[in-house]
Formats: structure tokens, sequence, C-alpha cells
């Protein structure tokens, strides 16, 4: 796929690959970023950037570039707010102002409170196919790796002045007698950012007093407690990695956002050229299920989403949709439209299904190859079955997967496992999330329906008549005889239906009848049945 005019490099990552390539040049290294402060749980909106990136980076490696994709951990923010799904909310109040690599982690998991968070995402990344490098900005300016970075930014402090009050209006703008330093503290004594710069000395020295009484010089070669404003951090980073992708949320990437003015500290203080951007929208949910949402502040983290969506689907949400297009990540009956979707383009993919013409059939397969797991396509068809169908299948067989998986009867052993990942998730759908109409449970249990003497005589005809021959006929013929059964005794086949679903449910409706009963099979009938 290195050829650039294959007609398969079709999608907007592909688009952004060539972008960056004609406007950054033949380079040995592309430099690709995503990063994020870890103070609370990483949603599935955050999860739109590190997916952005991705698609991009796997685009770029296709044309044969050598690329690093690098994840940033902004774990040197300033702890601002106590979140409301951690334990032990009082002693979390008392490291307000500290960084946040230095606040508990009051679940005791590990070792911080920034690790909680970050460790969360890195192990469920690659279940989707996602290995970035991941950097962390507390050991970097506490290993005082970019004391260069913060001295240049001391020493150009007007120059900065000048590129943030670029896109603001008169009202917003820093007054040429404001005092502007780039650099915050971390006082060394209470460790609370809660300081004042009182002093520079042009080169690698600067004086702090602090709200507890501290005051202090510090050497940018040593001190711990430095840190570059968010801003300034951002572009100096840049250049520090050589960053030529980094994409950003719709409030960062608007015109005289945040980015507009780190270009031009980039540009002007640091001598790098921005990265390109790209602009991605917002995620909404719908359906949210409770028991996800309530813990987190109606936030749906990725391992959540991996519990309905299978790691292709998940992917595939993100790559389906233009990347500037705001869409909602759905918990409810549209979670089967979304499997019924990627169904379909993989069967495209797999040339089981005919596209329109040319170009829908390269974008469909296109979207399906940036949807696996691993960059390609599988080395197998994976075993299709329908989502909606598997549910059915799964309440039949009260979850029991391997169950599910030998009914099928032609499933081979290379499609067991992605077949598998899709059980579990229909299974967790089908439990948590579901409507209650649709949920039902076989009435193995000895319990009788309470029928009237017609329904009764229905049931005892359909057992006797119906039952005996059911595996020779196919599914048409067997809903055929069914309401044969119903004009016979002359009821409304509804109502034949509907008794037919308090036997064998409990329930007034259910999946389609002569479907569901072909699902169940004979032997299960007869038990249900027997007690009539």
């Amino acid at each position: 796929m290195n050829n650039e005019k294959n007609p398969l490099l079709c999608h907007w990552a592909d688009q952004m690959a060539d972008k960056i390539i004609s406007q950054k040049g033949d380079r040995d290294l592309y430099t690709c970023a995503s990063g994020i402060t870890p103070s609370g749980t990483v949603h599935i909106g955050n999860f739109r950037e590190i997916i952005t990136v991705d698609l991009v980076v796997r685009a770029l490696r296709e044309r044969g570039k050598n690329v690093r994709f690098i994840y940033s951990w902004d774990d040197y923010d300033v702890f601002r707010k106590v979140p409301a799904n951690m334990p032990n909310p009082e002693i979390l109040k008392d490291y307000l102002r500290f960084p946040i690599t230095m606040v508990p982690d009051t679940t005791g998991r590990n070792e911080n409170y920034a690790r909680h968070h970050e460790v969360d995402i890195e192990q469920e990344l690659p279940h989707v196919g996602i290995h970035p490098e991941f950097l962390y900005q507390a050991s970097r300016y506490r290993a005082n790796r970019y004391t260069e970075g913060m001295k240049k930014a001391m020493q150009n402090r007007e120059l900065i002045k000048e590129c943030l009050n670029e896109y603001r209006d008169d009202e917003h703008k820093m007054k040429k007698e404001d005092e502007y330093w780039p650099v915050s503290v971390f006082c060394s004594r209470c460790n609370k950012d809660t300081t004042e710069i009182t002093g520079y000395d042009g080169e690698y020295g600067i004086t702090y007093k602090c709200e507890c009484g501290n005051v202090e010089t510090g050497d940018l070669r040593t001190f711990k407690g430095f840190k570059l404003g968010w801003r300034v951090d951002w572009p100096m980073r840049w250049n520090e990695e050589k960053v030529v992708f980094e994409p950003g949320g719709k409030d960062h990437v608007s015109p005289g956002g945040s980015y507009d003015t780190a270009k031009l500290v980039s540009k002007r203080v640091f001598g790098w050229d921005a990265p390109i951007t790209m602009k991605y929208d917002f995620v909404g949910l719908k359906g949210l299920p409770g028991k996800m949402s309530s813990s987190k502040g109606k936030v749906i983290a990725l391992p959540d989403a991996l519990k309905v969506y299978q790691p292709e689907l998940l992917r595939y949400i993100f790559a389906v949709n233009k990347v500037d297009h705001e869409f909602a990540i759905s918990f409810d009956l549209d979670v089967i439209t979304m499997y019924e979707a990627y169904d379909r383009t993989e069967r495209i993919a797999w040339e089981l299904e005919k596209a329109k013409n040319e170009d829908i059939f390269n974008h469909e397969k296109r979207v399906y190859i940036l949807s696996q797991i691993e960059p390609e396509m599988p080395g197998a068809m994976p075993y299709q079955v329908g989502f909606r169908m598997l549910t059915t299948l799964l309440q039949t067989y009260s979850g029991n997967i391997d169950a599910v998986i030998e009914s099928l009867g032609d499933v081979k052993p290379e499609q067991v496992a992605c077949l598998r990942r899709r059980c579990e998730c229909a299974w967790y759908w089908v439990t948590e999330c579901a409507p209650e109409d649709f949920k039902f449970a076989l009435c193995l249990d000895g319990k009788k329906a309470e029928l009237t003497d017609i329904e009764l005589q229905a049931v005892t005809q359909i057992r006797d008549t119906v039952l005996p021959v059911m595996d020779d006929v196919d599914e048409k013929e067997l809903g055929q005889k069914v309401y044969d059964v119903a004009t016979g005794l002359g009821i409304a086949p509804k109502q034949l239906f509907e008794t037919m679903y308090h036997v064998l449910v409990n329930k007034d409706q259910g999946p389609r009848l002569a479907s569901f009963m072909k699902i169940i099979g004979k032997e299960k009938l007869e038990l249900i049945f027997k007690k009539y």
C-alpha cells in the first residue's frame, strides 16, 4: 500500500497524511502527538483525540514513513478540584494546589492520583490496537529536562506576552506595565503553586515567595518545582519533540484560540514551525446505562465502551465519522444499528456484498481496514451473526457463550476469538443496557402461565401437532403451521402469539415466533410444553 495513487488510500486520515508529507517534506521521522492531564477519568471524548492520531499514524506508516506516536501525560499540572468519583474526598481536599503526581490515590490501587487515571487508559489502548509511547511530564520537569526551554521563555517573556495578546481584544490584553512570568513554581516547602515570582537574574536563577511564608531562589538546572504555563509549555514541547502533527478539540483550534497563540510562540520564541493540526468535534452519549454513569459523573471511559462494543466496532465508529463532525456513542437500541452498519462494511470489504460503485467500495474497505486491531485485513473473514440474533441466542442459552457458538454449527477455529468478543459484548448489553421489553428468560422452572381454556387448547395443539414436525420444516412453514392452529380454533393469530410468549418467556411479546422456536430447539420446547 505504498503507492501514492492507491485508490484505497481515500480516508480523511489518508488526506491528512498526504498533507503532512507535502507540507513538512521528506523526513527521517514524523512525530505525531497527543496528550491530556490525568486529572480525572479519561473518557470517550478524550479517546477521540487518541484515535485520530492513531488513524493518521497508520496512514503515514502505510506510505512507508517512519513515525513516532507520543502521548504526553501532563501529570505535573495542578490538582484544582476534588472529583465526584474518588473515595475519601476529605483526604484529597488537603492536596488542592499540589502537582497531581503528589496527590494520593485514595483507592489505594496506584502510587498516586495521576497514575490511577493513567493506568486505566494505558492498559486498555492495546486492546483497540493503539500503541503510543507514553511521556510523563512530571518526571521530565523534575529531571530538569526542560531547563533551556524555560530559560528561553523567561528571557523572551515580553515577546511571549505579545504573542498571547495577538488575538485578544483590548479588554483582555495584558498591559505593557503588567508583569508576566511564563514559569510557575511549586513551593519546595509546602508543594503548592500558591507562589509568586519576585525576581529573575536573566539566566537560571528565579526567586519566589509562597503563601506559606517560604522565600527562595531556585536554579532552573537543579530546582524541581519550576514549570511552564501550558500556553508556553505546549509550543516548547513541540520543538523539544519535533512534532509535525497534533490534532485539537474545536475549542482549542478555533480561530484565535490556544493553537493559534501557541503557533506564534513556537515560531517566534522556539524557532519551530507549529505542527499541522486538525479539528475534532465532541462526542456525545446516548442511552447511558445507569450502572456505568453513576460512579463517574455521567462520563463513559474506554473500558466501559468496550463492554458494549467489540474493539473493531469502537474503532469503526470513529473511523466512519468525519473527524470534524459531532456524533453520539449509543448504549440504547442504536447499538444494534451500529453493529449492522459494521457488518455491512465487512461484507463489502470481503466482497460478499456489492458496493454501489468503485469509490464506495474503496471507502468502505479502507474504513474496515482502519477499524481492525492490527492495521491490515484479518487473515480470515470473521463469522457474522447479527447482534440482535446474538442477544436472542444468548438469552435462550442463559448467557452460555460456548453453547451459543456450538449451536451455530459452522464456526471455524480461527473465527472463535472474534465471535467470543462479540458474544461478551452482546450479553453485557442485553443484561445491563437493553430496554426491559428486550430481555427474556426461558420458562424452564416448571411454573405454568395462566391460560384460558381456548389458549390451553392452542398450546397443547402446538405441542402435539407442530413440535413433532418442526425440525422437518423451514421457518416459513413453521410459522404457517402456528397460524393454522389459530385459524382452526377461531382465535386471532395475535392472541396466539401472546399466549406463546407467556408460555415461553412469561412476557406479552418476544422475538419473531417461528425463528424463536427454531433457536430454542425442539428439546427445550418439549420441556416447557410438557407441563400443559
